[in-house]
């Protein structure tokens, strides 16, 4: 679902600002998670004390990082997003030991070095002279690297919560938080001044980023924190970029560069040599 939300975002941009396809994405998935939390018969207030615990991960995993991503693809291709994201493995290995204390060893330090190569030879779409100039990427592709380890951070922090909270519960509650966030954009940037201009496709698009990578998608990925370690769930993130390759080529035409799948399977090396071993 997150591989194909990249390709997703580029149809819904073509209609709409970022901040209100970040806003209508985040409607949608609230709407979901209310009624999954419904079904499974988990509804409860927060403790008072975890509000603020629970408006830092709103800002950080929804609004934030889906503003940077949305902004970011505006002028990044799906493909170079895909390729970049799936370097968050790496970022949550290294918050992992700064924060976590967790030990890294050698060849996990060789496998964070690869994948930042990685992601450099995607950014500069190969040409790695341009990092001398400062000219590489484009300010999508900045963007889009942010996000990184903005979710690296989102995703340890989560970890406290679910702890106390049921998955889907505490999605909710995340989400409610970051979509009252977007929503102070949202109205003051008149978001709703261009909806008229959504077409069918664009539509489509909306609904399957609010109902599928907004809900169910972020539901999945908080149930497999509950009960799986950080960097075990992280691995999954592999498949996105294979997935964004895939469906960008049929949907949007972007082209399968060389420099862009060598990077991305350093990136993918880089990150299977950091988590094939377990910390010390």
């Amino acid at each position: 679902m997150w591989g194909a939300s990249f390709v997703a975002v580029k149809v819904g941009l073509k209609y709409i600002p970022p901040i209100t396809l970040v806003w209508m994405r985040f409607a949608l998935g609230v709407i979901v998670l209310g009624a999954v939390v419904g079904f499974r018969r988990q509804f409860a207030w927060p403790k008072r004390k975890d509000w603020p615990y629970l408006a830092l991960l709103g800002f950080l995993g929804i609004t934030f990082h889906q503003w940077l991503q949305s902004t970011g693809l505006v002028t990044s291709q799906a493909t170079t997003t895909g390729w970049i994201v799936s370097s968050m493995p790496v970022f949550i290995a290294v918050l992992g030991w700064l924060v976590l204390k967790e030990k890294i060893r050698r060849i996990q330090v060789l496998g964070i070095l690869m994948a930042a190569f990685g992601v450099l030879l995607v950014v500069t779409h190969g040409n790695l002279n341009t990092l001398i100039s400062g000219k590489f990427g484009t300010a999508g592709d900045i963007l889009i690297l942010i996000s990184a380890p903005n979710w690296a951070v989102f995703t340890i922090l989560s970890r406290r919560g679910l702890k106390i909270y049921p998955a889907a519960l505490m999605m909710f509650y995340v989400m409610a938080f970051g979509l009252l966030f977007s929503s102070g954009l949202f109205v003051a940037g008149r978001g709703w001044e261009s909806l008229h201009n959504i077409g069918y496709d664009g539509w489509l698009a909306i609904g399957f980023l609010g109902i599928f990578c907004s809900g169910f998608a972020y539901i999945f990925w908080y149930d497999a924190l509950k009960v799986l370690p950080v960097a075990q769930v992280g691995t999954f993130l592999y498949i996105e970029p294979v997935v964004t390759v895939i469906v960008s080529f049929f949907l949007l035409n972007e082209k399968i560069t060389l420099a862009g799948m060598a990077g991305g399977a350093i990136i993918l090396l880089g990150v299977w040599l950091v988590n094939r071993v377990k910390p010390a």
